[in-house]
């Protein structure tokens, strides 16, 4: 059953949002009404097209409640819950306990639904943009199956794993990022600072400039003078590249073109990969049947291909076919050994058990990537930054050289 977004009220006007699988809108609006309810807005996770996919966990959670702060609440609530604490009393505890004012917030109304006698998963369904379907999902599967400190400490070690790989590519993108960061304000102070002053040598000379400084020293200019202008075409730029994002072929082109640069595109299609293995491994081992496993899987997938492939992969499966077969034709995304590990896993009966091992190779393959990525980029960038200051040297060195040549 597809999953609906919805937004309800009840006779008192109270604001209701959260995550209910139903067959369609009209099953929906009748969920609700039991629970006294009005449905007011509804769509699925397919009917939200390409905004979804912008979501990239990070840039929601610059914003909101970051994985650290998620990780911290679950590894305590599953303590709390072990030690047979009752789950209001354990939430109240929590909130009292994070700095963050929005998770407090979202925390305490919980705790106020679980007074009311809504479950733990259906609490968390109010708020979406920090409890995706992911983690509702296995809380309900934890519910259900009497098994919800199994499943929160399951949860816990996802964030866990989740919250290391990021800061492996974030740690490994660091060292660039400076450099470049660097090199880019060191030029701006040479062309506000150092070409304007060679410029006026030059015109009180009455030098013939080449092409190269005529570049140069009209860029210093416009830097100096017109910096303004500048600063407000890159806020343009920022903002049309962020409603590029929104749109469907926006959104498809971005994601081709990042798989496509050398050793990064690599780097991140193993990112997404892991990802994708890791959430489906722990929806598996948590009870969560396949096809629901691959919906969640997809609509947490952050590449747009990756998503597609996985929704192709759940028609067939919804078919009777196998999944690693499926997987198989997206061949340009999934190693061999990915779909090899998805076919023994089928044919064991143990495929979220073999998955769980499948990611901990790719955990191992990026953490030796990373720490390779340095000495990859390293030259690259001693070239860019040597290409950089040689065109300067060479365009305020050549009138010079020309000067002393007629003289």
């Amino acid at each position: 059953m597809p999953l609906f977004h919805y937004e309800a009220k009840d006779i008192n006007n109270n604001l209701r949002k959260g995550y209910l699988e139903a067959k369609d809108k009209i099953d929906l609006a009748k969920r609700l009404h039991n629970e006294g309810f009005f449905l007011i807005d509804a769509f699925s996770d397919k009917e939200k097209s390409g905004e979804k996919f912008v979501n990239f966990s990070s840039i929601r959670e610059i914003f909101g409640i970051s994985i650290k702060e998620k990780l911290f609440f679950f590894r305590n609530l599953q303590v709390m819950v072990s030690a047979g604490i009752a789950l209001p009393r354990s939430i109240r505890t929590l909130a009292e306990q994070t700095k963050n004012n929005k998770f407090k917030k979202a925390l305490l109304q919980t705790e106020e639904n679980l007074l009311k006698g809504f479950s733990l998963s259906q609490s968390f369904s109010y708020f979406p943009e920090i409890f995706p379907p992911l983690i509702i999902n296995m809380v309900k599967v934890g519910e259900e199956s009497g098994t919800l400190e199994t499943i929160l400490a399951n949860l816990t070690e996802h964030l866990e794993k989740q919250n290391q790989l990021k800061n492996r590519i974030i740690g490994a993108l660091m060292y660039p990022s400076i450099i470049i960061l660097a090199m880019i304000g060191i030029g701006i102070l040479m062309l506000i600072i150092v070409v304007p002053k060679l410029a006026e040598t030059f015109e009180e000379l009455g030098i013939e400039l080449p092409i190269t400084t005529r570049i140069v020293i009209f860029a210093g200019y416009s830097l100096l003078n017109y910096w303004y202008l500048i600063l407000f075409l890159l806020v343009v730029v920022v903002f049309l590249f962020r409603r590029l994002l929104k749109t469907t072929g926006g959104k498809d082109f971005i994601d081709e073109i990042v798989l496509k640069i050398p050793v990064l595109g690599e780097l991140l299609k193993k990112y997404y990969t892991v990802e994708i293995i890791r959430t489906l491994s722990i929806l598996m081992r948590s009870g969560v049947p396949i096809l629901n496993s691959l919906e969640i899987a997809g609509n947490v997938a952050l590449n747009k291909h990756f998503k597609d492939s996985l929704e192709e992969a759940k028609k067939e499966v919804k078919k009777g076919g196998s999944l690693s077969a499926a997987l198989k034709k997206s061949s340009e995304f999934y190693s061999d050994t990915t779909i090899e590990m998805f076919l023994v896993g089928e044919e064991t009966g143990q495929t979220g058990q073999i998955l769980e091992k499948l990611t901990a190779f790719y955990d191992d393959e990026i953490a030796q990537t990373t720490q390779n990525l340095s000495s990859i980029i390293e030259p690259i960038l001693m070239i860019i930054i040597g290409a950089a200051i040689g065109f300067f040297a060479v365009a305020m060195v050549q009138p010079m050289y020309s000067m002393l040549g007629s003289i």
